[in-house]
């Protein structure tokens, strides 16, 4: 698998919960006068552009206060997108050179209605020294369920972004659920190439905004095809499939199938699927370029609980949004 080992496992494996495009959102901050706390969380790459400046001076991809000349420290306060437990982070402090913090500490707190003046905030990370231009990626054991994270840094400067890698923590589990969503606690674990898309786009709610919001492949120029597994949210038995190639037009897939197993082991990593029997889910069938493609009723091959599906393409492509409906199982 290409492209499988840039980052460590948590950040490959998880959710960033701290994603604006799954709505998270900074809703407090100690200051942010060079570069706005929102552009921390942005799922895009950081950029730097010379001689870019503004009215606050020049112009930082990411949050960045002014200079202290006191003894306190900033701060930062992120509403997840859902509540979830988290497994690592990343620091990210590209093209922060002369201006970044040299300490960092992060702590989370479980407030459905946000935090107040009495929470109890509970450290995750302690403080840890961080470079310049640089990732900080932090594996954390997972604990309880967070809502919130506030993000320290000591005693200024800038980050560029912020991720905070977790598995959400559904609030509903009756009746009809989408098993693949991304705020159900799904993720995908392992895929065969993703050289133009990020997987885990898949997953999120909504429509793909552009062509770049959604798993894309590159062209394949021997046999097979390519795929990607992904754990679902919960337990679940499937009752209908939802396969959208929104903005994918003359480079969507020419078919699709899903398949599903039943796992014993929920933390099941990659190489726990090289020898599992898929049972099929749909048929191989053929799609439409920018189209919402269901299969339901006859469609769909009844085959029990299922804990991880496998969705598989031919012989390439690319693909929005993957919708898994069903009833949660156990």
């Amino acid at each position: 698998m290409d492209d499988m080992n840039e980052t460590p496992l948590f950040a490959r494996s998880n959710i960033n919960l701290a994603s604006a495009k799954l709505r998270a959102r900074a809703t407090a901050k100690s200051n942010d006068f060079f570069a706005p706390m929102a552009r921390m969380l942005q799922d895009s790459e950081p950029v730097f552009i010379p001689g870019k400046y503004d009215d606050h001076g020049k112009w930082m991809d990411g949050w960045e206060s002014r200079r202290r000349r006191d003894d306190g420290h900033d701060w930062v306060i992120v509403a997840l997108a859902a509540r979830g437990v988290i497994h690592g982070f990343d620091i990210d402090t590209r093209f922060f050179t002369g201006n970044f913090p040299p300490f960092a500490s992060i702590e989370g707190c479980d407030e459905i209605n946000g935090p107040e003046d009495s929470t109890k905030w509970r450290e995750i990370v302690p403080r840890m020294e961080l470079d310049g231009d640089s990732h900080h990626y932090v594996e954390v054991t997972p604990g309880d369920p967070v809502t919130h994270l506030r993000l320290n840094i000591f005693p200024d400067g800038g980050v560029a972004r912020f991720r905070a890698y977790g598995r959400a923590v559904p609030s509903r589990v009756e009746g009809e659920l989408d098993l693949a969503s991304a705020l159900s606690g799904a993720r995908c674990i392992a895929w065969s190439d993703s050289h133009f898309g990020d997987p885990q786009c898949l997953l999120y709610p909504g429509r793909g905004e552009d062509m770049g919001d959604g798993w894309e492949t590159r062209r394949r120029r021997g046999p097979g095809n390519d795929w990607m597994i992904l754990a679902l949210g919960m337990t679940g038995e499937i009752d209908r499939v939802i396969v959208d190639t929104a903005h994918f037009k003359g480079n969507y897939p020419d078919r699709c199938s899903l398949e599903a197993v039943m796992m014993d082991d929920p933390e099941a990593g990659p190489g726990a699927f090289e020898a599992v029997e898929w049972m099929p889910v749909t048929d191989q069938v053929k799609l439409e370029m920018d189209h919402i493609h269901e299969f339901t009723g006859d469609q769909i091959h009844r085959v029990g609980k299922v804990s991880h599906v496998r969705f598989n393409i031919f012989p390439d492509g690319g693909v929005s949004r993957l919708r898994v409906f069903g009833r949660a199982a156990g």
